[in-house]
């Protein structure tokens, strides 16, 4: 498939966005029990404002995705059917929750309680983290539905989304506590680890899955002749259309194979050696590396994600002349 950065762009950032919120209320939740230090109101209004932008910046990048924006409102109109029109209401739901997670938290108002004994933040903050992997579950269910992309079709691809952007999102966490709150630094941090971990375990092993793949189509069955020997001379265009420019990369396998590698290398062990560098010299400049260099490698994983995958048309438009 030809990769679209609009839709890199969205899945990356709004990502990043879902897992910090869900550290965020990892953190609210641990301090009401006990089991953490906790900051103050302005801790989570921070860290809130943040998870807005980049939720805010994933809606801007998703707008270059579609061809007529003014319509974009009807995508939620199939939402008993389709991933995507569900993707596009829970999105802005969980947008607003945090806005008035932080929000309540501005207004000091975490103490107050709506629910029993239960401060109002924490339900709501229960809510919208619930929301947010609703969101994972639906951005994944979008390509993990498409049975006829055999590299997408596997429950590893929503695995991969819930823990990449989990990650990451923890990630930022950490770099956002060193400067906001230390006393929660080495919580985020070590979950961060542990998200990675799994992250590489389940994305190593579709890759590993994807590479074993065989082809359920054929040239032959493409075009409907079932002779032993077929080649095809010429796509029977003079120049590009819609399925040559949309259904394919143009890149050589090298190049996939280069891309491979650079995500690899730069969203699990480089992010943990900056963090654990970061956490030894108490640097909150190495922890905020450690999310940029993270975040590259996750634009370079969303691309590969999307290039890897072969559209069964591409049997028929494979040659140019």
């Amino acid at each position: 498939m030809h990769p679209a950065f609009s839709v890199i762009f969205l899945t990356t950032l709004i990502g990043a966005g879902q897992g910090l919120f869900i550290a965020l209320y990892c953190a609210e939740a641990g301090a009401r029990i006990g089991w953490l230090q906790g900051p103050d109101h302005g801790f989570y209004v921070g860290g809130a404002i943040v998870v807005c932008i980049l939720m805010g910046l994933g809606l801007v990048a998703s707008f270059f995705h579609l061809g007529r924006p003014e319509r974009g409102w009807r995508a939620a109109a199939r939402w008993r059917t389709s991933w995507l029109s569900r993707e596009v209401i829970v999105l802005p739901a969980f947008f607003a929750g945090a806005a008035v997670w932080g929000a309540l938290h501005w207004f000091a108002a975490g103490d107050a309680p709506f629910a029993g004994p239960v401060p109002s933040t924490l339900v709501l903050g229960a809510v919208t983290a619930a929301l947010a992997l609703a969101l994972f579950l639906c951005t994944g269910m979008i390509y993990a539905c498409l049975k006829f992309l055999q590299e997408w079709a596997t429950p590893l691809t929503v695995a991969n989304y819930l823990l990449l952007g989990s990650a990451s999102g923890f990630t930022l966490a950490t770099a956002y506590a060193a400067a906001a709150a230390p006393t929660l630094t080495p919580f985020f941090a070590a979950t961060a680890v542990i998200l990675v971990t799994f992250a590489l375990i389940t994305r190593g092993a579709s890759l590993i899955r994807n590479a074993r793949l065989k082809p359920r189509s054929n040239l032959q069955s493409a075009i409907g002749i079932k002779h032993p020997r077929i080649v095809q001379k010429s796509q029977g265009m003079m120049g590009g259309a819609f399925n040559t420019r949309e259904f394919f990369h143009g890149r050589t396998r090298a190049f996939l194979r280069s891309v491979k590698w650079v995500f690899l290398v730069l969203v699990f062990p480089v992010p943990v050696a900056l963090m654990a560098g970061g956490l030894a010299l108490s640097s909150p400049a190495l922890l905020l590396a450690a999310f940029v260099v993270q975040y590259v490698g996750l634009l370079a994983e969303r691309w590969f994600f999307f290039a890897q995958s072969n559209h069964p048309q591409n049997l028929y438009y494979q040659a140019v002349a």
